[in-house]
């Protein structure tokens, strides 16, 4: 069975259609990238599945369970959890809070504390910040932040939207072996990002988008090596 299954999605903002129809797959374990042009529904495709931006029509499925009309907090709690595009954290409060927010709808606090410790392991310049004020981070600081507050969730799937945007080549470099570390430590992801040629050599299965319908949907090395894929969205002549 399928962990995330998006079955023909319409939304709307008011008379405008964002999604026409989008359908995707996510199977356990995977990472699965969504790549397009500004204006294509990769954010609004995370916001519907998130039930930020309701979906008007199709279904989304989610190990066999209908959570298309789930209020957002219901959809947290059964484990799908997205790290938002320009991070959004809470600049006022430190990294510590940050974190432990992310954590808000876990009941256990031995186990958050446990999580608390695993994040500052996999991200050691989180923990040297942990009393630090958020918005006194770098960019690429803040950015896992962002995911390392989502990690807090206990996500069965984490949505990481536009994690690179803005970021200096090194960091962006940083950012995505992070991504590819969480991965192979068996968390499953859906992946939002304009710089293809990283989002591809991580993930394991994409999908194109242009102007809210799936256009080509592939292997991500498949799609790494397409003409039209090349030509458009990774830079070759």
């Amino acid at each position: 069975m399928s962990l995330l299954h998006v079955d023909n999605i319409h939304t709307f903002y008011g008379k405008i259609e964002a999604l026409k129809g989008i359908s995707l797959t996510v199977e356990p374990g995977q990472i699965v990238t969504l790549i397009g042009a500004n204006g294509a529904g990769k954010s609004t495709t995370l916001n519907t599945i998130c039930g930020i931006t309701p979906a008007a029509a199709g279904s989304i499925i989610l190990e066999g369970e209908n959570i298309t009309h789930l209020p957002p907090h219901q959809i947290v709690t059964r484990g799908v959890v997205q790290s938002p595009e320009g991070r959004k954290i809470f600049t006022r409060l430190t990294v510590r809070e940050n974190l432990e927010m992310g954590a808000f709808t876990r009941t256990s606090k031995a186990e958050v504390e446990r999580d608390m410790d695993y994040i500052f392991t996999r991200l050691p310049r989180l923990k040297e910040r942990a009393w630090q004020l958020g918005g006194t981070l770098s960019g690429g600081e803040q950015q896992m932040l962002a995911i390392g507050r989502a990690l807090m969730a206990k996500p069965r799937i984490l949505l990481l939207d536009e994690p690179s945007m803005g970021l200096a080549p090194v960091m962006v470099e940083e950012i995505f072996t992070i991504i590819k570390q969480i991965n192979d430590q068996g968390t499953t992801i859906l992946l939002v990002e304009q710089n293809a040629n990283a989002a591809l050599e991580v993930a394991h299965y994409g999908y194109i988008l242009q102007s809210g319908s799936v256009m080509l949907a592939d292997s991500a090395a498949a799609l790494m090596h397409n003409d039209d894929v090349r030509k458009l969205y990774l830079g070759a002549n």
